[in-house]
C-alpha cells in the first residue's frame, strides 16, 4: 500500500505558533485574534473572537501568514483541538495566540484534510507528547519531530472523501440549528420585547403591559432546582454538563461527558429543565437539557411551574436582555462573578393569555423537537465516524 512513516517537519512548508504576547483590542475593525478556545468542533469559530488593531495585526500576520487550507492546532493547555483555515475572506484578516499552532502542508506530499483527520486521530499520542507542571505545552520542536504514517494523495483523498462526507452531514444539521434558534430568537423577540404580537394592533398598553397579561416576575413561573447529590450516587456513563460543555448563544445543549470522573458534588437535573451557566454571566451559556443528568454547581438548573411555560422561560432567560441584567447585577465571588438567582427571579415577566401563549408554544415546541432530533443524530454521526477514524488511518478499512 506504500505507506510511509514521515515527521511533521518533512511534511510541511510552516510550522509555527501565534504571538507570544498581546494585542491590543479594536472592536469591529476586521483583524481577528484567535485563541485555542476559538476552535471546537473541527472549525474557527469567530462568534468570540477578539478582533485587534491592524499594527499588532500586520505584525503577527507576517509570521503566521494564515491561508485556507493550513490547520491549526491548540498546542497549549488543551492539546489536540484541530481547524482547517476555511476559503473564507476573514481567514487572511485572522490571526492566532501562542497557544495555537500552524502547520502548513506541502501540497505534494499531504492533503490538509488527511494531514487534519490523522492529527485527531493521533490525539492522544499529541498529548502524550506535551510537558509541563502548570500549563501543558506541545512544543514547536515536539511537533516538528512527531511522526506519522501517511499513504499515497490518491490514497489520502480516498480515506478523507469517507470522512469528510459524516462531518459535511453533521456540518449541516448544526447550521440547520442555528437557523431553527434564530427563528425562535425571532419570534420571541417580536412578540414578548417589541411586543408585536397577534392581535397588537388592538391591544392598549398600560404601562409597559398589553392589557390583559398579567404582571409577573419570573420566580412566579419557575424556580431553582438544588438536587445535590454525590458522586457514589449515579452511574459512571451518567450523562455530565460542565460549563465546559454549555455553548455561547445557543439554547440547545448537545454536548456532555461522563460522570465516571467526577469527584464532587453535581446538581441533579431532568431532560426539558434549563441551565444557565452562573460564573461570568455575560459568557451568555444557557440552553434547555436533552437529557437526565449531574451539572455543575456552577449551573443554575430551571424549572418552569408548568409544563407550557418551558418555551416562554427559555426564550426569556436566554435572551440578550435577561443575560444583560443578570451581567449588571453578579455578585462578586471570592474568584469570579456570578449570576445570583436570589436577583435573577425578580425579572419582569408578563405573563401573556393562554390563547397567544398557546399560539407561541404551537411554533416554538416544534423548533425545541427538531433542534433535540439533530443533536442526537449529530451524535451519532460523530460516534460513527469517531469509529471509522483510526481503521481507515491505518489502512485496517480499505477505501
Amino acid at each position: 500500500m506504500n505507506w510511509a512513516d514521515r515527521n511533521l517537519g518533512e511534511l510541511c512548508s510552516l510550522i509555527t505558533d501565534g504571538k507570544h504576547g498581546d494585542c491590543k483590542n479594536e472592536d469591529g475593525s476586521g483583524f481577528f485574534f484567535i485563541s485555542c478556545k476559538d476552535i471546537k468542533d473541527g472549525r474557527l469559530n469567530y462568534d468570540n473572537a477578539r478582533q485587534i488593531v491592524r499594527t499588532d495585526f500586520a505584525e503577527t500576520h507576517r509570521r503566521t501568514d494564515l491561508k485556507p487550507g493550513d490547520v491549526l492546532l491548540t498546542n497549549s493547555g488543551t492539546i489536540g483541538r484541530l481547524a482547517i483555515a476555511p476559503d473564507d475572506d476573514r481567514t487572511e484578516r485572522t490571526t492566532f495566540q501562542k497557544s495555537v499552532a500552524v502547520l502548513k502542508p506541502i501540497r505534494e506530499l499531504i492533503t490538509s484534510q488527511f494531514l487534519y483527520y490523522k492529527l485527531a486521530e493521533e490525539n492522544t499520542r499529541l498529548t502524550n507528547s506535551a510537558g509541563g507542571a502548570a500549563q501543558m505545552n506541545l512544543l514547536l520542536g515536539e511537533l516538528r519531530r512527531f511522526s506519522i504514517r501517511i499513504p499515497p494523495l490518491a490514497k489520502q483523498r480516498s480515506i478523507t472523501s469517507v470522512l469528510s462526507a459524516y462531518d459535511n452531514l453533521i456540518e449541516n444539521n448544526r447550521r440547520r440549528m442555528q437557523l431553527l434558534e434564530q427563528a425562535a430568537r425571532l419570534l420571541y423577540k417580536e412578540w414578548f420585547v417589541h411586543l408585536r404580537f397577534p392581535g397588537h394592533e388592538h391591544t392598549k398598553i398600560i404601562n409597559g403591559v398589553p392589557k390583559g397579561w398579567e404582571r409577573k416576575v419570573l420566580g412566579d413561573v419557575c424556580f431553582e432546582v438544588r438536587e445535590t447529590v454525590s458522586p457514589n450516587s449515579f452511574e459512571p456513563n451518567t450523562p455530565y454538563i460542565g460549563l465546559e460543555h454549555i455553548p455561547r448563544r445557543s439554547i440547545t445543549l448537545c454536548e456532555w461527558g461522563q460522570a465516571e470522573q467526577v469527584t464532587s458534588s453535581k446538581h441533579r437535573f431532568h431532560e426539558g429543565e434549563i441551565l444557565f451557566g452562573k460564573i461570568r454571566p455575560y459568557f451568555h451559556k444557557v440552553g434547555i437539557a436533552l437529557t437526565d443528568g449531574v451539572a455543575s454547581s456552577d449551573a443554575i438548573i430551571i424549572r418552569p411551574v408548568s409544563p407550557h411555560l418551558l418555551a416562554l422561560v427559555l426564550m426569556t432567560v436566554s435572551s440578550d436582555g435577561f443575560v444583560a441584567v443578570c451581567a449588571q447585577q453578579m455578585r462578586e465571588g471570592s474568584k469570579m462573578p456570578r449570576a445570583d438567582w436570589k436577583q435573577m427571579q425578580q425579572y419582569p415577566f408578563p405573563q401573556p393569555p393562554d390563547g397567544l401563549l398557546h399560539t407561541f408554544n404551537d411554533i416554538v415546541a416544534p423548533i425545541l423537537t427538531q433542534l433535540k432530533t439533530l443533536a442526537f443524530s449529530n451524535r451519532r454521526l460523530n460516534a460513527a465516524r469517531d469509529l471509522l477514524l483510526p481503521k481507515l488511518m491505518n489502512g485496517e478499512v480499505a477505501v
